[in-house]
């Protein structure tokens, strides 16, 4: 299907689609959150006992090798898809149906290297579905609501944790069962955006020059991003870990159910502060405050959880660091779209974009194999709260760029 091409001045998007929009990215990160936060550690456990810090730290490192290449791979393959009078969309149904394959292949691991090989090829499914399902977002959403879409996409944690809470905390679900819900909330939640008719509603002429230094800007944001998602892998794929290193051993059954329902609370709190911060940058294109300030919050929510010594203290802390960072991710999407420097390459510089996401996968574990101890994340958690600091500067260094004609479209110069 060729995607008709739109006036300037681009009317903007329904509700509805924008309500697609934000479903579709709840179920992206219903794929892949539920599995790399409580399900894999659990599956790890299982399978190494003593020496699951090393066998999870190599599974992440391999995973994050395999998301890195093939996002970058599957977002050019959707660019040349449009260039050539397709769309993106045969590739997301695509990355569905390899994702759901993908679990069944985790779900049989019986050794730690079958599991690491099984989570390769998670990777591959599931940034198939992904890189072109943000190529769409990014040229599909007008720039005067991409921060109300990036807001949108705080919705996606408190969901996708919900599933974790759901998953783990029935006794009478086998491991089988919760492997094969996954996929198909995971289709059910991407099926409205397959089905809505694609329509550009960015510039997509190739002849859209931008004043200012864009590829800087990108490349900037995307460092911001990195340092922040460093974080992230290792709050969420360690936490497990972590609260075992916190409470007594006694409670240490409990924890995969009391997990999964802080993650719910953590991730809701966030949620109308990033919608109502979204919809203010999207009005007065001011983004830097907002994003330096969440940036901050989570490096106090850190600094908490190295100094927690209960449950408490630790939930307390952790929920205080999913909301800056929460906020951050969320506001961070909807600016970097706006700073792609090549319409014509939406999906592949998204891919390059999105080692932010998946380069920390190869630097948090061996952060956390080198600075934690199954009794202390202390240490980790103080490095990670300086590269949230780090993170929030360097927002600061974005310039802004302004497309032109952008300000009569009622897009404005980004600050």
């Amino acid at each position: 299907m060729t995607l008709p091409r739109l006036p300037s001045r681009f009317p903007p998007r329904s509700p509805r689609f924008l309500g697609a929009v934000a479903l579709a990215n709840v179920g992206g990160v219903i794929a892949y959150l539920p599995l790399l936060t409580l399900l894999l550690p659990i599956k790890v456990e299982g399978l190494s006992g003593e020496a699951r810090i090393g066998v999870f730290t190599a599974t992440v490192v391999a995973g994050a090798v395999a998301a890195s290449l093939s996002n970058v791979l599957f977002g050019w393959l959707s660019d040349r898809s449009v260039a050539q009078g397709g769309g993106r969309r045969g590739w997301v149904a695509g990355g569905v149906v390899a994702t759901a394959i993908s679990y069944a292949g985790i779900a049989t691991a019986a050794t730690p290297t079958t599991l690491v090989l099984a989570i390769v090829g998670f990777q591959a499914g599931v940034n198939a579905l992904l890189a072109p399902l943000m190529a769409i977002m990014a040229e599909e959403v007008p720039d005067a609501q991409k921060g109300v879409a990036g807001g949108l996409f705080a919705l996606g944690n408190p969901v996708a944790s919900g599933f974790s809470a759901i998953l783990v905390g029935q006794a009478l679900l086998s491991e089988t069962t919760r492997f094969a819900i996954l996929p198909a909330a995971v289709a059910a939640c991407v099926m409205p955006i397959l089905l809505a008719r694609p329509r550009i509603a960015v510039a997509n002429d190739g002849g859209r020059t931008w004043e200012g230094r864009p590829r800087r800007d990108l490349i900037v944001a995307g460092v911001a991003r990195l340092f922040v998602q460093v974080a992230g892998v290792v709050t969420q794929t360690y936490l497990l870990y972590y609260f075992e290193s916190v409470v007594p051993a006694a409670e240490h059954a409990a924890l995969p159910k009391h997990i999964g329902h802080l993650l719910i609370v953590a991730f809701l709190i966030p949620l109308p502060a990033a919608l109502i911060l979204g919809r203010l940058s999207d009005l007065t294109q001011r983004y830097k405050p907002a994003l330096l300030l969440s940036a901050l919050i989570a490096a106090a929510g850190l600094v908490g959880m190295a100094m927690a010594r209960s449950w408490a203290a630790g939930a307390w802390a952790f929920a205080i660091y999913s909301t800056g960072s929460s906020i951050f991710v969320a506001l961070h999407a909807g600016v970097a779209m706006k700073l792609l420097p090549d319409p014509r390459h939406r999906g592949r510089d998204l891919g390059l974009l999105n080692l932010s996401n998946t380069l920390p996968s190869l630097l948090g574990p061996p952060l956390a194999w080198m600075f934690a101890t199954p009794l202390s994340f202390g240490n980790t958690m103080m490095i990670l709260a300086v590269l949230c600091v780090a993170g929030g500067l360097a927002m600061l260094g974005i310039e802004g760029v302004k497309a032109p004609g952008q300000v009569e479209a009622g897009c404005g110069t980004t600050r």
